[in-house]
């Protein structure tokens, strides 16, 4: 019978079973097998030889179980981009919750990329076109309306100018 081990494994289970049986000291069994004595002690309280998962068994995070359900459906019913739905999460469900948590619970839920959530009627059939070519000295304005954070009394805005007309550098 072949048993895999993990890349960095120094024991298999054939030495952590002779590990479990020995009366030799642990010091002893760590020199024989050239292995630290932690690695010996920690054979020697396991009842098998076999390699447990190396991943977490309890995840550190800030939601529970229910509010996952209830912001993964928030994200497949309204389409709200990350940071929108962080200023809703804050407000509505749970403060606490980090930006990067938020992504971690999107992303094991596999609706981390709102074009996977998005449905196919919607999803853009034709790609987007480029800027059209303008006169130099032509300036595109964008204004962004930015989402209103609880600890703030008005919306805020963001101003975007794109130069269109002037040629690309080639930095």
């Amino acid at each position: 019978m072949h048993v895999r081990l993990h890349q960095n494994a120094r024991t298999t289970p054939a030495t952590r079973r002779e590990m479990q049986d020995s009366t030799l000291p642990t010091a002893t069994l760590a020199r024989q097998y050239n292995v630290s004595e932690e690695t010996v002690r920690k054979w020697r309280n396991r009842a098998d030889v076999q390699d447990a998962s190396h991943c977490p068994q309890r995840l550190q995070t800030t939601l529970t179980t229910a509010q996952e359900a209830v912001v993964v459906e928030l994200r497949k019913t309204a389409l709200l981009p990350l940071d929108d739905l962080l200023a809703v999460v804050h407000e509505f469900i749970n403060p606490a919750v980090s930006r990067s948590g938020l992504e971690r619970c999107l992303r094991r839920h596999g609706v981390s990329r709102l074009a996977a959530v998005r449905p196919k009627d919607e999803q853009p059939t034709t790609p987007a076109k480029g800027f059209k070519d303008d006169a130099p000295g032509f300036v595109h304005m964008d204004v962004k309306v930015l989402p209103q954070m609880a600890d703030e009394d008005k919306r805020t805005y963001l101003f975007v100018a794109i130069d269109r007309a002037t040629p690309k550098r080639p930095w």
